[in-house]
């Protein structure tokens, strides 16, 4: 089978003979799957991509719908962290679920709830996946599910008109973000600043990314892994000292939040708003990954280097530091008939890869990925930057942690301590909720 994509590529792909699954030609709707029983040719799917994204995300399924006749049905929640679970254990999960952590993906799948991923999908993985995506979705040796998409986290968000009009530069050093910072306030006399944690059940989120930066970034990539592990407790002063160094920007009300109010407005404006905010310049700054390049176009602002909106990722603490945090997401199955078969192994494809990024708004980390169809140059950037093998990266933390930390208490923490919780107390609060085995 070969599917085509709309835009700029062609890339053929035997989905299902290239896998070497146990099929005749094509899936198509009606056929029998395995343990999941008769196969309905709907493919349910959940996950947490909501609006523009889903749109486009729902639009990227067609080829795949077109070729087979099976029927993906998408469904958004904004709940999708305490739901997916409760499901799950009620007997009543999607076919497939898009994960935007890999430790509630590795929940479930150490739980017994989703199936091991089908041998197309490892072909895939093997060819077109770095070792460290792949092991996102791997648990205990066995690949459960596939990278999706991907973002560079860590990128600080200005307008390039407003730099030139005050006379000042892109920061090197972290120092020099802060003198940046302290620059416009002066020059201006608002906040320089707008941030937000909203997001429904997983409000918070948007500070540990934070948080995140400034650990691999002032304690280096091995105390970051082992963080990661708990080898390295919240309550540890390399994670504390990250905490204080986003406070002189975060919890200083001198320095934000532009457009919506004082420090603790943060927590109650949506993490989306300051897009709006960005683009018709009550914003001077903010901090979002590379997956905000959509948000600032539904606004109406252009982002391109010479545009209304530009990028440039948080400095080290030294000039030239090139490591990045990032995100994605995880493919997971509950469902192993020939339909939900069929569409994982299009989904950690090339092709989809190329499909979805042409659409605009996104990037992927899979290496078949044209970066010449990324939709602007703040994602080319983010792709060159997930490719080059120089980069030192690092899948956001609170993804990889257990599900009770990282969407969890962790995100919970955030908001206590933009509430006014002092550091000491929140991180204890934080690593209390690690799970003792």
């Amino acid at each position: 089978m070969t599917f085509k994509t709309k835009r700029h590529i062609a890339v053929p792909m035997a989905v299902l003979a290239a896998a070497g699954l146990a099929l005749s030609g094509c899936a198509t709707a009606g056929d029998t799957g395995g343990a999941a029983g008769e196969d309905d040719g709907i493919i349910t799917i959940y996950g947490t991509i909501a609006d523009t994204e889903a749109e486009l995300l729902e639009e990227s399924f067609k080829p795949f719908e077109d070729e087979t006749g099976f029927d993906v049905q998408y469904e958004s929640s904004k709940e999708f962290e305490s739901q997916i679970g409760i499901r799950a254990q009620g007997g009543n999960p999607p076919d497939v679920a898009i994960f935007p952590q890999p430790g509630l993906l590795a929940d479930l799948a150490s739980r017994g709830f989703l199936k091991a991923a089908p041998e197309g999908v490892q072909a895939n993985v093997d060819e077109y996946w770095s070792d460290d995506w792949a092991a996102y979705g791997t648990v205990d040796g066995t690949l459960y599910g596939a990278p999706l998409m991907a973002s560079v986290k860590g990128f600080v968000w200005y307008q390039p008109a407003k730099f030139a009009e005050w006379g000042v530069e892109v920061p090197a050093t972290w120092d020099e973000l802060l003198e940046l910072t302290a620059t416009i306030q002066s020059t201006t006399g608002v906040a320089p600043w707008c941030a937000g944690f909203g997001s429904g059940d997983a409000t918070g989120w948007p500070g540990t990314d934070w948080v995140e930066d400034l650990v691999l970034r002032q304690a280096g990539p091995e105390v970051y892994d082992q963080w990661v592990t708990n080898e390295v407790p919240f309550t540890d002063p390399q994670i504390q000292d990250a905490f204080n160094s986003v406070g002189e920007i975060l919890l200083n009300p001198a320095y934000v939040n532009a457009g919506f109010g004082d420090v603790q407005s943060i927590n109650s404006t949506e993490f989306g708003d300051p897009a709006v905010a960005l683009a018709d310049g009550t914003c001077a700054l903010h901090h979002q990954a590379s997956f905000f390049d959509g948000f600032i176009a539904d606004a109406g602002a252009t982002v391109a280097e010479d545009g209304d909106v530009w990028a440039f990722v948080t400095p080290g603490v030294e000039a030239g530091a090139n490591a990045v945090t990032g995100g994605g997401e995880i493919v997971g199955a509950f469902d192993d008939s020939a339909s939900t078969v069929a569409f994982l192994e299009y989904l950690s494809s090339p092709e989809w890869a190329n499909t979805r990024v042409s659409l605009g708004g996104v990037i992927s980390a899979n290496n078949g990925l044209d970066p010449a169809n990324a939709s602007s140059g703040i994602l080319s950037q983010a792709i060159e930057i997930l490719q080059d093998p120089a980069t030192t990266f690092r899948f956001d933390a609170s993804d990889l942690m257990p599900g009770a930390v990282g969407a969890g208490s962790f995100w919970k923490g955030m908001v206590a301590w933009v509430g006014g919780t002092p550091v000491a107390e929140v991180t204890e609060q934080i690593e209390s909720a690690w799970p003792s085995s």
